[in-house]
């Protein structure tokens, strides 16, 4: 298909953000004619990562759906109006032939622009529950794709989650071995020795922070070495280690900018289940520790639970992550290759590599099927 028009309405957070800026740079890829205007706020991190990937970005009002009565719930209308009209302009911009949601505050005033208009609909839920957002887009469209099966929304297939390009081509390349070596070393690792990363996104995780350096002298005792990504602002309980021993084997950084080259030197990762995290590591086939975020609706635990379920890593809430589960269950993990190694083959069994062309193909068909969906 020649000249596709594509708009992509997604924002607020980096979940929302990379699949759209993935799916974005498949569609382009596939044909370098396609034009593509992404929807997003002033407020949200599309602001920045958007014009930063060379797209253009229309901005709408940002639109909260409260979950409960409050004084918001009264300005709704007047703010979800002005939205979707900000929204019918940018399709009218771009002329487009498809709107494709992400979820999030921008996708709302999005699917509902689009129904007016008659312009095809394709949703995109990242989590294992779906938001207030997809729900709604998913009553107008017949093209509605999720990340993990089972995903609870009518007509929904699975296509795995838009990944970042560096993380395609690790999951792709045949030398991972070699990878993991180079990777240490850059990131002033032993070459040789198993590793832990530690880390709780891109803001920290001061839970994981805590409990998993308190732990340090016991962890190192496994025979691994720690990278320990503390989050900007986050601070890392350490013991005083003996150096004799010790030194260089417990690695703290606040902010590492090559993500790819942290998950290709670890063996294990401690982290979050947000969709992205999930999918990305089942995708290079690394088994995780994953500790939910203990707010929302649960999402984060139903990301996880199929691949732990299976035997691909271990789940503990926030609030059940002490000294104790440490000893417990993640160093009998850490300290046996041969649990790691099949942990790892059946987290690998759930990783999904394409789902941007995945994706993308759902996009071209809505496109090509016109209309607005049911």
């Amino acid at each position: 298909m020649s000249g596709l028009s594509v708009l992509l309405a997604g924002g607020g957070t980096a979940g929302h953000v990379a699949p759209l800026l993935s799916t974005a740079d498949c569609l382009r890829r596939r044909d370098l004619a396609t034009r593509v205007l992404a929807l997003g706020t002033t407020e949200g991190l599309e602001s920045r990562l958007v014009p930063q990937r060379g797209y253009e970005l229309a901005v709408v009002p940002r639109v909260p759906l409260p979950r409960r009565p409050s004084p918001d719930l009264l300005r709704l209308p007047g703010r979800l109006r002005a939205a979707v009209l900000a929204a019918e302009r940018a399709i009218e911009r771009i002329d487009a032939d498809v709107v494709v949601g992400f979820g999030g505050y921008v996708a709302t005033p999005a699917y509902l622009a689009a129904r007016r208009r008659r312009v095809p609909v394709v949703v995109h839920e990242q989590n294992s529950l779906p938001g207030i957002a997809n729900r709604l887009g998913a009553r107008l469209t017949p093209h509605v794709a999720v990340t993990f099966e089972g995903t609870p929304l009518r007509g929904a297939v699975h296509v795995g989650m838009p990944l970042r390009a560096e993380i395609r081509e690790l999951a792709a390349a045949p030398d991972r071995e070699l990878r993991r070596r180079a990777a240490r070393e850059e990131l002033g690792l032993d070459p040789a020795r198993p590793t832990l990363l530690v880390t709780g996104g891109s803001l920290g995780a001061q839970r994981l922070n805590e409990v998993l350096g308190s732990a340090a002298r016991e962890l190192l005792a496994t025979g691994a070495q720690v990278l320990h990504v503390s989050g900007r602002g986050k601070t890392v309980p350490l013991p005083e280690l003996d150096p004799g021993r010790y030194r260089g084997q417990y690695v703290v950084r606040d902010y590492v900018d090559a993500m790819h080259l942290a998950y290709a030197a670890a063996d294990l990762v401690a982290c979050r289940s947000g969709a992205g995290t999930v999918s990305e590591l089942t995708a290079l086939g690394l088994p995780a520790v994953y500790v939910p975020l203990p707010i929302g609706n649960g999402e984060q635990r139903r990301n996880a639970e199929p691949v732990v379920r299976a035997g691909g890593g271990l789940l503990v809430e926030d609030a059940a992550l002490d000294a104790d589960w440490v000893r417990r269950e993640l160093l009998p993990l850490l300290g046996s290759p041969q649990r790691l190694q099949e942990a790892a083959a059946v987290a690998a069994r759930f990783g999904v590599h394409d789902g941007d062309e995945r994706l993308a193909d759902l996009v071209e068909r809505a496109a090509a099927g016109g209309g607005a969906g049911a």
